[in-house]
This record gives C-alpha cells, sequence and structure tokens, in this order.
C-alpha cells in the first residue's frame, strides 16, 4: 500500500508541476504579447488595450462563421454597418477587398443605386486621369482642385492631436485637401504640408479678435499661409443645421483654447448663425470682404431644405454682379455626422444628400451660376459607390469625414463626445492616443483615397466614360418602392448648363 501512495503522490506532484508550468507558460505569454502589443504602432486598440484588444479581432472572425447565431448581420448596423467599414479598414491598409459568394446588400431596398454598365466598357487604355476642378478662377490665387475624394472638417479638438497630424500628412501623401473645421488652424493641420481649407465658423475661431469678434489681422495670418489654398464659411453643418458646434469642456485643453481664443476647461458651444449675417446682402457682402483680404476661392458650407434658400441666394448674386458669388457651395447631408449635436436636430432637420444634391446642382444651373460656383458635397460618402453616385449627381468635388476616420483607426465606439475614444482619433487623453501612430496612420489614410480612386475608376470605366467626373444622371437607376429602378435622370431631369475651357492654363491666360 506505500508503493500505492507514492505513486499517488507522486502522480500529484507531477501535475501540480504540470500546473505551474502551464501557468507560468500562460503567464510568460501573456506577458510576451503585452509587450509586443504595447511597442507596435500600427494598431491603436492593441496598443492602448495589450492582448485584451486581441479578443476584438478574434470575434470580429468568429463571427463569419456564427453571425446567424449570435451576431448582427454585416448590413444591419447603423450609421455605418461592418461591410462597409470592413471595406474601409482592408482597403486602407492595401489588403484584397475583393468579396466572395455573392452581394450581402439588399438590391431591393428603395433609394438603391444601381450603376448602368455600357456595352462596351472603357479600357485600361481609354482610361483618362480626372480632370481639375478650378476653384475662384477670378481671384488672385485659383486653386486647382485634383482628388476625387478630400477630407472633410474636422476640428482639433473634436479630433486629437495624431488624428489630426496623421490626416494632414496623408492628405499631403494622397495630394488631396485637408479642410481644418471650425476649430480653427493649429500647427497639426499645417505640419505634413499638405492643401488647407481653412473653415470659419459662427464662432470666428482662429479669425477673432479677444471680444469674439472677427479680426481681420487674425484671419489674414492664417488665411495667407501658403498651405491654405480656399476659405469656407460654414452656415450651418448636417449633424445640426441651425445650431453652432460644441466642444465638451473636457477636450477644451489648454492649446486648444489658445488655438480657438477661448478660456481652458469651458465648453466651446459656438452661436448657431453668424451674428453679423443677417441677409443675404450680408453674406455676399461678407465673401467678398474674406476673398479681398486673402486673394484666395472663398465658400460657403450649409444644408439646404428647399429650392427658394437657393433661388433667393442666386437672385442676390444676379443682382449685384457675379463677382459678387461664393466661389463653391459646399452641401452638407442633413444625416451628417460630428461628436455631439442634439439628436432631434440629427434626425430630422435638413435634407439628405440624395435630395439636396441634384436640388443644388439644378438650381445653379436653373439661375446660369452652375458654372461659376463649384459644387462640393459630404455627407456619409465613404464607399466608392456613394463616390459615384455624387459625381452622377453632378457634384464637382466629394468630400468624406468619418472614412478618413475609419481609415486611421475609429471603430465606431460612439464614444466621440465623452472624450474615452479607445482608438485615439477623437481623445485628448494622452494615454489613449499612444495608440494612434500618426506616420503608420497617415499612409492608411493616403491608401484609402486610392482605393477610392481606384474604385470609382472601376464604376466609372464599367458605365463607359473615361474618369469619374465624366459620370452622369443616366449613368446610375435609383430603386423605387415597388423593387423597380428607374433612371436617376428620369427621376431629376439634368439642367444642362454651357461648360467653357475650365483648364487653369486657359483661367490664367483669360485673366492676363
Amino acid at each position: 500500500m506505500d508503493w500505492l501512495a507514492n505513486v499517488t503522490m507522486s502522480g500529484l506532484d507531477l501535475l501540480a508541476s504540470l500546473f505551474v508550468f502551464a501557468v507560468g507558460t500562460a503567464f510568460l505569454l501573456v506577458i510576451f504579447l503585452w509587450i509586443i502589443d504595447k511597442t507596435q504602432t500600427r494598431d491603436s486598440i492593441r496598443h492602448n488595450f495589450p492582448v485584451v484588444g486581441r479578443f476584438r479581432y478574434l470575434f470580429s472572425h468568429l463571427g463569419e462563421f456564427f453571425r446567424q447565431y449570435f451576431f448582427a448581420l454585416d448590413r444591419e448596423e447603423m450609421p455605418f454597418n461592418r461591410a462597409e467599414r470592413d471595406w474601409i479598414y482592408i482597403s486602407s491598409k492595401g489588403g484584397n477587398n475583393n468579396a466572395p459568394f455573392g452581394s450581402t446588400r439588399n438590391l431591393l431596398t428603395p433609394g438603391t443605386p444601381i450603376f448602368v454598365p455600357a456595352s462596351f466598357a472603357t479600357l485600361e487604355s481609354q482610361a483618362e486621369e480626372c480632370p481639375p476642378v478650378i476653384f475662384g478662377p477670378h481671384t488672385d490665387h485659383p486653386y486647382e482642385g485634383k482628388s476625387i475624394i478630400n477630407v472633410s472638417a474636422m476640428s482639433y479638438g473634436s479630433l486629437s492631436a495624431p488624428a489630426i497630424r496623421a490626416l494632414s500628412h496623408g492628405a499631403a501623401q494622397a495630394g488631396c485637401w485637408l479642410n481644418t473645421g471650425e476649430g480653427g488652424l493649429s500647427p497639426y493641420h499645417l505640419e505634413g504640408n499638405c492643401d488647407i481649407v481653412f473653415q470659419i465658423g459662427t464662432a470666428k475661431y482662429g479669425a477673432r479678435d479677444e471680444d469674439g469678434n472677427f479680426s481681420e489681422k487674425k484671419f489674414r495670418e492664417n488665411a495667407l499661409k501658403p498651405q491654405v489654398k480656399m476659405i469656407e464659411l460654414k452656415l450651418a453643418q448636417g449633424a445640426k443645421p441651425g445650431k453652432g458646434g460644441i466642444l465638451p469642456a473636457a477636450k477644451v485643453t489648454r492649446e486648444i483654447a489658445m488655438i480657438r481664443g477661448i478660456r481652458q476647461g469651458e465648453a466651446s458651444i459656438s452661436p448657431n448663425r453668424h451674428p453679423e449675417i443677417d441677409s443675404f446682402d450680408d453674406l455676399l457682402d461678407f465673401i467678398v470682404r474674406l476673398r479681398k483680404l486673402s486673394g484666395k476661392p472663398v465658400g460657403i458650407k450649409t444644408v439646404i431644405g428647399d429650392s427658394t434658400w437657393l433661388d433667393d441666394l442666386c437672385a442676390a448674386v444676379m443682382k449685384r454682379g457675379e463677382e459678387c458669388a461664393p466661389d463653391f457651395i459646399t452641401l452638407d447631408g442633413g444625416d451628417g455626422g460630428t461628436g455631439a449635436a442634439p439628436l432631434a436636430l440629427m434626425d430630422n432637420v435638413g435634407l439628405t444628400l440624395r435630395e439636396s444634391l441634384p436640388m443644388l446642382v439644378d438650381g445653379l444651373a436653373r439661375n446660369g451660376l452652375r458654372e461659376r460656383i463649384k459644387v462640393i458635397c459630404s455627407g456619409k460618402l465613404v464607399t466608392p459607390a456613394e463616390v459615384a453616385w455624387a459625381y452622377c449627381a453632378g457634384a464637382d468635388a466629394v468630400n468624406s469625414a468619418r472614412g478618413f476616420m475609419f481609415a486611421i483607426g475609429c471603430i465606431q465606439a460612439m464614444r466621440c463626445h465623452t472624450n474615452t475614444c479607445p482608438t485615439g482619433v477623437t481623445t485628448h487623453n494622452k494615454r489613449l492616443q499612444a495608440g494612434l501612430n500618426p506616420i503608420s496612420k497617415a499612409q492608411q489614410a493616403a491608401m484609402y483615397v486610392k482605393k477610392i480612386n481606384q474604385d470609382v475608376g472601376y464604376i466609372a470605366h464599367s458605365c463607359g466614360v473615361p474618369h469619374p467626373r465624366a459620370l452622369q444622371r443616366r449613368h446610375v437607376r435609383i430603386v423605387q418602392g415597388n423593387g423597380r429602378s428607374i433612371c436617376y435622370g428620369d427621376v431629376y431631369p439634368p439642367i444642362q448648363p454651357n461648360k467653357p475651357d475650365q483648364s487653369l492654363e486657359t483661367v490664367l491666360l483669360r485673366r492676363s
């Protein structure tokens, strides 16, 4: 019996030793993975949440096999579903974004765009680069916009410093512009030496005196910087038309307060409109004033609800002369995004781009101002199909905010307004920011632009045109409530304006 007891004790000792070995090995493995995750700079989730962050990718991978039991379908999430986000994540990292087994999108949903393939698609040898759009041909410094997608307005404050740095460098690499948003022009916007659109909001951040009034001196300090190519006067944005920007007090750091010209630690809430602009004449006066001070193209950003506002603006322009017109109008959809906004405004005020973009384009053509005033659009345009639709509808250029946020790491955690963004994109928490490496994320932002250009080009060539800016309304159909589609040109019959030569060389020669 003694030998049996000895064997039993030996077995227990062996099991105990194996257990200690397994625990020690697991502990060392966790330490090893922790070091790897903490020192890498490509993935902000793994950097900010070492080891634990790996489970996000495990669960996402398992979802491919078990989603019919436990997970939401690819197209169910809002405001951006998994299929849209995955396309951006894979594309921004230079991966293969081809998909197997057919579309997961319900193509019978009303409003779905269906592009019309040509009988003889454009060969690659016949493809052309997109011609640039010339903004402000009558200004001292007209701007040649080349990219078909650009970085939409996002302020330093709503986004972190590393995020703005990444977007600045990424925009420079991709050859697109970066809009500052209404929070002023920060050193981080300028760091990458990209083309800048300097936005002036209702609080005049970056162009105000100590009392909050517009300051010509401060405006010129920023507007005359060589990186600044255009000025955008923001009247309204899609997430909160009729209300100014909101930056919670927790995100108003000392540096942000200095850049904006406000007090640290107090919520930054802009007026719901420009106090000194009470009429269309006031608006045109202010546009002319900004253009004279800067010598650069000046436009406005707004959301529209019907064509009356546009007709009144055009009437004021025609009465005073086209030299008073804005050089461009940036149109935001009523379902646009932001870090913080009242739900009542976000859900129910302002038209979506689906309706307002053709309304704007046709309104300008109807009033003879389509060639004078360029159209930029923004509002949930994050995938190639959405961008291609915008060009079919008549846009001259497209902006995207959240597409670029996803490209640099955003996971749609819906924590933008809390200063606790887990990826470092919208937080000023230094620990969380540490996971966002501006250099690697800049490459992802640039790759996102490249993939958008590539796939929108695929759509354009499939439709039989040489480049995306040649797309027209006849190239897309819109699914109706009965499941049948109708040509977009029949839904919104286009008004064709005259199209004189608008190349930069011709513009400069004509002026000289």
